[in-house]
């Protein structure tokens, strides 16, 4: 049967994450419901990441078999028409050999982080970036991202509930820039941690206000620790960019 790879964004504040769960409504079964109304099968997708409640997606990755060849333009507009209105859209799809996995076959992760940094509160942005109204030191934030950048042992940055074999991962990027009103920090790993890109940003907060240094940074990865690193930023500035194989 052929497999194929669908490209997804979506907008995360309506869902309890992408995975199915028992407390509500998922990313993954709006689009398996959706794949049911177009070829009458009842399929499992299977992600590159399981994003977390309220977090959006611009470049999820999912691969689903199906029980009949389609045409890739045939397969993403029928899961279009089944998915409205809510608000999650296949932007691309194409077939693939039978031993690719969307989330196995993965070699890069890339995750973007958006805090609105104004006086003003939000009002267009509410649900899609993180409100922080005093004025953060973009540059001191950015000299202490260096710190987490390499090979380490990501225990601070790892929720309690985390599931991972090992808290030791490699992160080749954490960068962060103001935009006007917005500062965005992009990070890029093979994989993260559950909550490491939200808990490295709520840490990068307390530098970018003046309350820690690169140097208690540095102390709170060593620590390896949940209780000496920042708070978990909120899940709403959080967006999964893109996925590379």
């Amino acid at each position: 049967m052929p497999r194929y790879k669908l490209t997804i964004e979506y907008v995360g504040t309506s869902f309890v994450g992408w995975q199915r769960q028992d407390n509500g409504y998922s990313v993954q079964q709006a689009l398996e419901e959706a794949v049911a109304g177009f070829c009458q099968s009842h399929v499992t997708l299977h992600a590159a990441g399981r994003t977390d409640a309220g977090v959006h997606a611009l470049g999820q990755v999912a691969h689903v078999t199906l029980p009949r060849d389609y045409p890739p333009d045939r397969v993403r507009d029928a899961l279009n028409a089944h998915l409205r209105p809510r608000p999650v859209a296949v932007i691309g799809v194409e077939t693939v050999c039978e031993t690719f996995h969307a989330r196995f076959s993965a070699v890069e992760r890339r995750y973007l982080y958006r805090i609105v940094n104004r006086r003003a509160p939000v009002a267009l942005e509410q649900d899609r970036a993180w409100w922080v109204p005093s004025r953060l030191d973009v540059p001191a934030m950015s000299q202490a991202a260096l710190v987490l950048i390499g090979r380490h042992d990501f225990s601070t940055f790892r929720a309690s509930e985390c599931q991972a074999n090992s808290p030791i991962r490699t992160l080749d990027e954490l960068f962060v820039e103001r935009q006007g009103e917005e500062i965005r920090i992009t990070a890029r790993a093979r994989s993260f941690l559950h909550h490491q890109v939200r808990n490295m940003v709520g840490t990068l907060r307390r530098v970018g206000e003046g309350k820690w240094t690169s140097e208690d940074v540095r102390h709170a990865l060593d620590a390896r620790d949940r209780r000496a690193g920042g708070q978990t930023a909120p899940a709403c500035g959080l967006y999964l960019t893109g996925v590379r194989y």
